[in-house]
């Protein structure tokens, strides 16, 4: 009997060493292999320290604080007066009449000289009506008209402009309190960084796009002060004299030019520094 105990117990301890070494092979092995593997599932990699995403998921709390204080501007230029032979022209569009010139006089009918106009931005930067824009939005305008987010319009006059920076300064006489923009540090921008263009592209009203600075102190022939913010958001005829917002609502630029054969936006934007503009604003209002 006591025998028969001892071959249970020797069986049983065999049966117990083949188990853990079992265990201990196959398991092990993966444990070997995956040491990590009942934790990894709960684990996600840490982001580079430093990095966070500056993008909000949507734009509009940033673009309702900031557009009340964008304007467009239309511009009316006198006719230039061109030799006429003569004569008049009240019957201009009639066909018998055009026929008449074409065939006793050898040309068309004289053109009646039409008022030229052209659309631009700005952006209003105190409460006593002051509104930044570029200088060729204004510079040849008989008559300068502003018309503010909530659709009033009034007639502005240029209290200064900058052809070398092609910087303008012009006034309009409103009552109540005007939206003003916050200006930032143009310095401080880095390529990569997200802005937003606001403007009158092609006198469609007020239109935002959306791009980051492509790179800084951009040489492209327009001046002796040839240091331009370069950007991918779309910047189109009419956005000129516009702002370059931030992603904290702060203008970082005016937007003035854009580099396409075409004559429609293919991406390449380009703008003023605004720290240029801060430091032209007093002169501006001294002339």
């Amino acid at each position: 009997m006591r025998q028969l105990n001892s071959v249970v117990k020797a069986v049983g301890g065999i049966a117990v060493v083949l188990l853990l070494g079992y265990l201990f092979y196959f398991g092990g092995t993966d444990l070997i292999r995956n040491p990590r593997a009942t934790a990894t599932a709960a684990e996600t990699k840490p982001a580079p320290a430093g990095w966070a995403p500056s993008r909000p998921d949507t734009l509009a709390p940033l673009v309702e604080e900031v557009k009340p204080a964008v304007v467009n501007i239309s511009t009316t230029q006198a006719p230039r007066q061109q030799p006429r032979r003569g004569f008049r022209a009240p019957f201009r569009g009639q066909e018998p009449f055009e026929e008449f010139f074409e065939r006793f006089f050898g040309g068309p009918m004289p053109q009646e000289p039409r008022p030229q106009q052209s659309l631009g931005s700005g952006f209003i930067i105190d409460r006593d009506g002051y509104i930044l824009t570029n200088n060729h939005v204004i510079q040849h305008a008989g008559m300068i008209m502003v018309k503010l987010a909530n659709e009033k319009e009034y007639e502005a006059k240029v209290v200064g402009r900058d052809p070398r920076t092609d910087l303008a300064l012009i006034k309009i006489n409103a009552r109540g309190d005007l939206p003003v923009v916050r200006i930032g540090d143009s310095d401080s921008l880095q390529v990569g960084d997200w802005v937003l263009a606001i403007g009158n592209p092609f006198g469609l009203g007020q239109t935002v796009t959306a791009g980051i600075v492509s790179a800084k102190g951009r040489v492209i022939g327009q001046g002796p002060y040839d240091d331009f913010i370069q950007t991918d958001a779309a910047i189109n005829p009419g956005n000129s004299g516009g702002p370059l917002f931030s992603t904290k609502g702060e203008v970082v630029g005016i937007n003035t030019a854009i580099f396409s054969q075409s004559g429609g936006n293919i991406g390449i934007g380009f703008a003023v520094p605004v720290n240029m503009a801060k430091s032209l604003v007093p002169q501006l209002k001294a002339k």
